[in-house]
């Protein structure tokens, strides 16, 4: 399976419902690329010892993990932690997230500010650069087991929109304009 993106509605319904328009309108991942979100398909049941995950992180210089599970019973104050991931933010450096098990959302803006949703199951690894606005959320089964990666030691802040005054922002903003 490829990954799968596509333009949303913007019903106020569940954060958690796929939102697509009627009809449909797909996303290529060549125009994810574009907006500087690269993604990888791996084997997550062999993630411990995968030689392409080991590669990757080499290559990109991901030297600090983590794995975190997000389900109502694991994780402290579930439901306002998942209404801070879906409040719309950027961060000073890439994001970078591997789904292990379950299922979940990034959404990003593309030029003209509209969401693309991005769907992300296990095995996938997706990269969002530093500066993109975004958001987070689990769909309606509300879990995910997903690997958080960093170069150098982990940095957890958000900046939520409007943060267009930050430098990371305006380079981002900047790269857009090559495309």
């Amino acid at each position: 399976m490829t990954l799968e993106a596509w333009y949303m509605d913007s019903s106020e319904e569940d954060q958690r419902k796929p939102h697509r328009l009627n009809p449909n309108q797909p996303v290529p991942l060549k125009e994810l690329n574009q907006l500087g979100v690269f993604y990888w398909k791996l084997n997550a049941d062999i993630y411990e010892a995968d030689p392409e995950l080991e590669k990757i992180r080499k290559e990109q210089g991901y030297t600090y993990m983590d794995i975190l599970s997000i389900r109502k019973d694991t994780l402290p104050d579930y439901e306002t932690k998942l209404k801070m991931f879906f409040t719309e933010h950027l961060h000073l450096d890439d994001e970078i997230r591997y789904i292990l098990d379950g299922r979940a959302y990034f959404d990003i803006r593309d030029k003209q500010d509209r969401w693309i949703r991005i769907d992300l199951g296990k095995g996938d690894l997706i990269t969002l650069p530093a500066g993109i606005y975004h958001r987070f959320t689990l769909d309606e089964t509300d879990y995910t087991k997903v690997m958080r990666l960093f170069v150098g030691e982990p940095v957890w802040k958000a900046y939520n929109r409007p943060a267009d005054d930050f430098e990371i922002r305006q380079k981002y903003v900047a790269s857009l304009k090559a495309f």
